[in-house]
């Protein structure tokens, strides 16, 4: 991700912030990564209610960029840039679960969906299908499939959650946080990052082919929802679809592992 500077004057800014405390230098870096807002929030939005504009999500987005520049510390074996989006992500999400837009209905159909999964999974020792997701939930398959759109559009649905670091601030964001209960298990905060990526790696392989590939091709291809849709010969609803699928599972998988281990 490009930013709005040099990078020789990049590390200039950072030192006369960090070791100077020189608020025009603070100024600069916010201006200069300010892209990152953009990119955060350009993404974000392909994949939430058309009322909800991306200018709006870059306000909020702004923050996080603010409060990454305050608490980033170049000396850090990461790179700034990875360390911003994963706090833009958190204060977007944090302003929209603020906001309370997304219906109760959904929150509970992703809830029900999440645990018919893992029970069918544990029962079949694979994962299930759509007609067995759809007779276990007691409805037809192109029901739970327009379920899986509504949750599709209507959340904040996506793997980079599961991959957030929780720091001491305590302010990442944790898989679904704007779909879940409130009194569900979080698996993000239950168990520590490296385990957490263990975990996550091996859920991520325990998925369907096509599940695991649209996850392959969207966060690591960064390919768009239309572009897998002509990768794999299906319309964009679907790829939608099998990506809502393929996250849910994970978050039960998680939450799984942190009920049969919680230490």
């Amino acid at each position: 991700m490009e930013t709005n500077v040099k990078a020789i004057e990049l590390k200039e800014l950072w030192r006369r912030y960090k070791l100077e405390a020189d608020e025009h230098a603070r100024e600069r870096l916010v201006l200069a990564y300010s892209p990152l807002v953009k990119y955060v929030a350009g993404r974000m939005a392909s994949g939430l209610p058309a009322h909800v504009e991306e200018g709006d999500l870059i306000s909020y987005g702004l923050l996080g960029l603010i409060s990454a520049v305050k608490r980033y510390d170049p000396g850090r074996q990461i790179k700034f840039e990875t360390f911003a989006i994963t706090r833009i992500k958190g204060s977007i999400i944090d302003e929209l679960r603020s906001l309370d837009w997304v219906p109760r209905s959904v929150r509970a159909k992703a809830r029900e969906i999440e645990k018919v999964n893992s029970s069918l999974e544990h029962k079949l020792q694979r994962a299930p299908t759509d007609t067995e997701m759809a007779k276990a939930l007691e409805t037809t398959v192109d029901q739970f499939q327009a379920s899986l759109t509504q949750i599709s559009n209507s959340s904040v649905v996506a793997l980079d959650e599961l991959w957030s670091l929780s720091d001491a601030s305590g302010d990442q964001v944790s898989l679904l946080d704007t779909i879940q209960d409130p009194n569900a298990i979080d698996p993000a905060h239950a168990m520590d990052a490296s385990e957490r990526k263990d975990r996550l790696a091996d859920a991520i392989e325990r998925l369907p082919d096509r599940e695991k590939l649209v996850v392959a091709l969207y966060y690591y291809e960064n390919l768009t929802l239309r572009e897998i849709g002509d990768v794999l010969g299906v319309t964009e609803s679907r790829v939608s679809q099998l990506h809502t699928k393929a996250i849910l599972r994970l978050n039960s998988r998680l939450a799984d592992d942190v009920r049969e281990d919680p230490t």
